[in-house]
């Protein structure tokens, strides 16, 4: 696979098509900043990284520039080194990726900031399941609030979730119908956890990553 500055391939390996949803996973070494996502972007748009021009949202969700049309929409998120890039035509991607570590003040977390039943769940549960199901919570919560480009002020009890056989489903988000919502946990490897949602039909999810970023 080419690769363009250290980051990202010089060319998309599979166009991007109108029922996909593209996630890459790339490395972000201390002081890249945006570098590796504006290759990525500049890959789509077939333009240099210099030429890619970022703007932000209502509440502060950055997005493309009009000046690059309206057909692609991406989201980021980043943790430690590495980073994750969800790319769709004709809707606003929301993804979430958070290192596993552990968080002593989980369920207090929960109890102050999630619904009054998530936490009573992870009040269940013995501590090391705890922090892998308050991950799952957390990263499926930002991922949502990011899709809708919203942050966390929009208020983290005013969406929840169901466990289900195939994974946590969004039963309530406010002044949405959650019946609309995808959510997707995407597998990562075992010492990170991610989340993709989005408003909308279905659709097919293709993942990379750089040879140096695969686990």
């Amino acid at each position: 696979m080419q690769v363009t500055d250290g980051f990202l391939p010089a060319k998309v390996a599979e166009p991007l098509q109108a029922d996909e949803i593209h996630v890459w996973r790339l490395s972000r070494p201390g002081g890249a900043g945006r570098a590796p996502l504006l290759a990525l972007l500049a890959a789509y748009l077939g333009i240099a990284p210099a030429d890619v021009r970022l703007a932000a949202g209502e509440h502060g969700r950055p997005a493309l520039d009009p000046v690059h049309g309206d057909a692609l929409d991406f989201n980021w998120s980043h943790s430690g080194d590495q980073a994750l890039v969800a790319l769709a035509c004709g809707l606003a991607p929301g993804i979430d990726l958070e290192r596993r570590r552990e968080r002593a003040n989980a369920l207090q977390i929960a109890q102050r900031f999630f619904t009054a039943e998530e936490a009573a769940w992870l009040g269940t549960l013995e501590e090391a399941e705890r922090c892998t199901a308050f991950l799952e919570l957390w990263t499926a919560r930002e991922a949502v609030l990011k899709a809708l480009g919203r942050g966390l002020a929009f208020g983290l009890d005013r969406l929840a979730f169901r466990r289900e056989a195939g994974g946590l489903v969004l039963q309530r988000l406010d002044g949405e119908d959650p019946a609309a919502w995808q959510l997707r946990r995407l597998d990562v490897g075992d010492d990170a956890f991610a989340a993709l949602a989005w408003r909308g039909a279905a659709r097919r999810i293709r993942c990379h990553a750089l040879a140096d970023t695969a686990r």
